[in-house]
């Protein structure tokens, strides 16, 4: 088990989330001066190890004691922290990578959204990121899905329908129907359920099931759409189903709801269901 944790740990830093792992210095000198502090420091010191050891501090520490203006080990040094969620000491040492390379600014913007839940914040940072990339991507989805969740969880519902719907009509007309996200297609049906626009809710939530056929906060929101409805009965079958696929693992499988939940990921701690 712990070889297991610690490859898991190890996979995710060698990723560096979507980043480059090197210097990204224009001047060459610097550049290659970057660089092999980061392969002494992190590449083979850090990632030898968990995440969670301390060596994992130490050996960062060193290598910005030596540079304190290489971005990818404040990043590094920050990624630690939010899985334990001190969300307020790894903003520190992310905005300092934000700081020395604006390279990490969607980063930190998704970081503020899914970790921090700082949401007017992390539409600031994705507003600025957009102004130089356009809607780009991070973390696998684009800047407008990510702005979409923090409009969902300001209840600016509109807002939030305007930017998934966009994003999925425009996939739908250059690529096909088969194309779009399940969870972007969960999400426009989240919008269209809080604007009560359950017809259209319920939609969305059976393109998501067509694409994760047991992905159960989707069933457990369409069948909320039927109760809605006055269809009772249909709409608990739909939510013990959800349950059942929940209770075999079946939710939300992006990288990082292993450490986060996401909005509207259904606590079923908290649901109680009718005999």
């Amino acid at each position: 088990m712990k070889v297991v944790l610690l490859l898991f740990c190890l996979s995710f830093a060698a990723i560096g989330f979507g980043q480059s792992d090197e210097s990204n210095a224009t001047d060459p000198v610097v550049r290659e001066r970057q660089n092999a502090i980061i392969n002494k420091y992190l590449k083979q010191g850090a990632w030898k190890h968990s995440y969670f050891a301390p060596e994992w501090g130490t050996n960062i520490d060193a290598g910005l004691k030596e540079d304190s203006t290489i971005a990818y080990l404040w990043q590094q040094k920050a990624m630690p922290l939010f899985k334990r969620r001190k969300y307020d000491l790894g903003m520190e040492h992310l905005d300092k990578a934000v700081v020395f390379d604006p390279q990490w600014l969607d980063y930190r913007a998704f970081m503020k959204c899914i970790f921090a839940k700082t949401y007017r914040s992390a539409l600031l940072d994705f507003e600025e990121a957009k102004r130089s990339r356009g809607n780009n991507y991070v973390m696998d989805h684009s800047y407008h899905f990510y702005m979409a969740l923090c409009h969902l969880q300001l209840n600016e519902y509109d807002k939030a329908l305007v930017l998934l719907k966009g994003g999925i009509d425009q996939l739908d007309k250059a690529k096909g129907k088969e194309w779009a996200h399940h969870l972007e297609l969960f999400y426009q049906g989240i919008a269209y359920y809080e604007l009560q626009r359950y017809d259209e809710a319920i939609s969305s939530f059976d393109r998501a099931l067509l694409k994760y056929k047991q992905f159960s906060d989707a069933k457990y929101f369409k069948g909320k759409c039927l109760l809605l409805q006055s269809k009772e009965a249909t709409g608990l079958v739909l939510m013990r189903e959800a349950k059942a696929d929940f209770q075999k693992g079946f939710t939300i499988n992006e990288d990082n709801s292993f450490y986060e939940e996401y909005p509207y990921q259904v606590n079923w701690k908290l649901v109680q269901l009718k005999n």
